[in-house]
């Protein structure tokens, strides 16, 4: 590859690369050897949550500390930047090692999110904060016309974390007990236990943080039922 590498086949991102380099170590996963996109992963994921509270902090001044952060929760998370990542089509162009090639990670959620987080990296190493920026505002475009920090609600792990350490309970625990199904397309199954309860809960969900999730709103559901 020479010139400037064009990721607009990327569907909905318009940007020039000067460095080609820099795009393919994005898209390539670690299954594919050393020179992989871990680190500008690493850098990414810094990148973006910056990058999100400022569009926050900026565009929402009467939002307090608490509703700030739980919409960057909402915005910065495996399912959003999975999401997105399929709306580029990004799973289309990595570039993966066999094994992972043939059991569809390309499709993938953590996979997915992953390589988007190193393509925030890689533009703000090619082009600086202000295209860093710019192609996470394109990105997020429709997330953040949707946000309102004075709707943003907790997540099920964080409510039931708040609520028993209000009451000086011990925090939940949470157990992997299966994961059935091919590496693309697994289904997790997760227990909660708390000292709350005497019984444990168990949920499913197609990724270990949806079955967490959904086994803490059930415990939550059964611990307000309990005290009312």
């Amino acid at each position: 590859m020479s010139g400037k590498l064009t990721v607009g086949r990327l569907r909905g991102l318009d940007y020039a690369f000067d460095d080609p380099v820099l795009l393919k170590r994005a898209l390539t996963h670690r299954s594919v050897g050393p020179d992989n996109n871990e680190r500008l992963e690493f850098l990414g994921d810094a990148l973006l949550g910056m990058l999100v509270a400022e569009f926050l902090y900026e565009n929402f001044p009467a939002a307090d500390e608490g509703q700030l952060t739980r919409t960057r929760a909402t915005l910065v998370n495996g399912d959003t930047l999975a999401d997105i990542a399929r709306a580029l089509e990004l799973g289309e162009a990595l570039v993966l090692g066999e094994g992972e090639q043939k059991s569809g990670g390309w499709r993938r959620d953590s996979i997915l999110a992953n390589a988007l987080e190193a393509l925030i990296g890689a533009i703000y190493l090619d082009g600086g904060i202000d295209a860093c920026r710019a192609a996470i505002a394109v990105l997020f475009s429709k997330q953040f016309a949707a946000a309102d920090p004075q709707f943003a609600v907790k997540d099920p792990k964080t409510a039931l974390q708040e609520y028993l350490q209000a009451r000086a309970l011990e925090l939940p625990v949470y157990e992997t007990a299966e994961v059935v199904g091919p590496s693309h397309d697994q289904l997790f199954t997760v227990i909660c236990r708390t000292n709350a309860m005497s019984s444990t809960v168990t949920a499913t969900g197609r990724s270990r943080r949806k079955a967490e999730q959904a086994a803490a709103s059930a415990v939550m559901e059964q611990l307000t039922e309990k005290n009312k």
